[in-house]
């Protein structure tokens, strides 16, 4: 004896609706990586370093450049924070 589509649909919706939720939570890292795949393991050196000279230099987390000259300005864009004490 066969099971009625019926009592399939929902698993249906069910998986449907975890294929368009996982989509789009792929999409959103994506696009919120500037379109490459999000970083994997990132600790403070990566975070604090490579992170910040990246943004400085590009304008994105995510952006690098093979150029061998820093930009003009680069020189006086220095990452160290004035500490009060």
């Amino acid at each position: 004896m066969g099971v009625p589509f019926e009592a399939l649909l929902p698993y249906g919706i069910i998986i449907g609706l975890f294929g368009v939720t996982g989509f789009g939570l792929s999409f959103v890292k994506r696009w919120a990586n500037d379109g490459k795949r999000p970083r994997r393991g990132i600790d403070a050196w990566d975070r604090l370093v490579v992170m910040e000279r990246d943004l400085r230099l590009t304008g994105s987390l995510r952006g690098q450049t093979d150029n061998p000259i820093a930009p003009r300005g680069f020189e006086l864009n220095n990452p160290w924070k004035v500490m009060r004490e």
